[in-house]
């Protein structure tokens, strides 16, 4: 049993923050205006990063060199990824920022494809075409909307989150590196971005504070500790230990976590294409990661230096308490 679970923890946690993210489309528009983004986003992040500086801090263990310029690096291409989604957000429909941001589940392997020039077998193209089908019935219930200034910010989003995570993987793979540390840094990085663009553009943050009643203020905690702090430690935690491209397959059930939400909490109704669309995302998420491992699995010899990374920190050292 512990073996098993061992072997699917990765994926289960990755699944866990599709669902965290899923259910951030349900709030998004509470909490989101144009002139709020930047604000919004400031001080999302000075919260994430101060809570990871806290936990740095108690481990008194000191950021590396190595992770310090890879997390700065990272966070360069995390900011935009926040930036782009959430002014799209604020620009359309959630049902469309979920549908395009998913995308990331096509763009991600072809580009890791492109840079390792390892071909990607015919199945995982199909099975991305069919997780895609699935999104474009999911999010129009069978009609897309006509694409808006907020849908190609959306996409953009979707094209530079793939870059996020490919860049991730090969800037610490094979390093010994702290996923703690990797994470704090980058929200760090957005932190100081956010708030010196805060500066700038739209809201001040002391002005956004003013307007978050009790219950937009909880919110806005899930947003932080689960949705951001949680979320991007796993993600940075599980890229190391496997590839771009199954990250990306198994964020991209988000969409299914949204339609779930939406339906229990939300009282959302889906017709028989929504429902199809859920059924299509599932079908091929899980059979383009199954394609996409066993392929490369299938050729350590052929391109060792593609091959899977092993992890290089112990288990006892990337954790956040009894999380992991």
């Amino acid at each position: 049993m512990l073996t098993s679970f061992g072997r699917y923890r990765v994926d289960l946690l990755l699944l866990f923050v599709a669902a965290a993210w899923g259910s951030t489309y349900l709030v998004a528009k509470e909490l989101v205006a144009p002139g709020s983004v930047v604000a919004l986003l400031a001080l999302r992040m000075l919260l994430a990063a101060a809570i990871m500086a806290a936990i740095v801090t108690v481990r008194r263990k000191c950021v590396a060199h190595s992770e310090l310029l890879a997390g700065v690096l990272i966070g360069v291409l995390l900011s935009a990824v926040f930036a782009f989604e959430t002014f799209g957000i604020a620009h359309t429909s959630a049902t469309n920022a979920g549908l395009i941001i998913s995308l990331t589940i096509v763009f991600t392997p072809i580009l890791e494809s492109v840079l390792s020039r390892r071909r990607l077998p015919g199945r995982f193209f199909l099975a991305a075409a069919l997780a895609v089908a699935g999104v474009v019935l999911l999010a129009g219930n069978g009609a897309f909307q006509q694409p808006g200034p907020g849908d190609l910010l959306m996409l953009i989003a979707a094209v530079v989150r793939a870059v996020h995570v490919t860049s991730m993987h090969r800037l610490t793979r094979g390093k010994a590196m702290d996923s703690i540390h990797l994470t704090t840094v980058q929200l760090a990085t957005c932190a100081v971005l956010f708030a010196a663009g805060s500066l700038f553009y739209g809201d001040s943050i002391p002005h956004y504070l003013s307007q978050l009643n009790p219950g937009r203020a909880l919110i806005f905690l899930y947003l932080v500790v689960i949705c951001t702090v949680f979320a991007f430690f796993v993600q940075t935690w599980a890229v190391r230990r496997t590839s771009p491209s199954r990250v990306s397959l198994l964020l991209g059930t988000e969409p299914v976590w949204a339609a779930v939400i939406g339906i229990t909490i939300a009282q959302d109704s889906f017709g028989v294409a929504g429902y199809c669309g859920i059924a299509l995302i599932l079908v091929g998420t899980a059979w383009g990661r199954s394609a996409e491992q066993r392929h490369r699995l299938g050729q350590p010899e052929a391109n060792p230096r593609n091959s899977e990374p092993r992890a290089l920190i112990p288990e006892k050292k990337v954790g956040i308490g009894a999380t992991h």
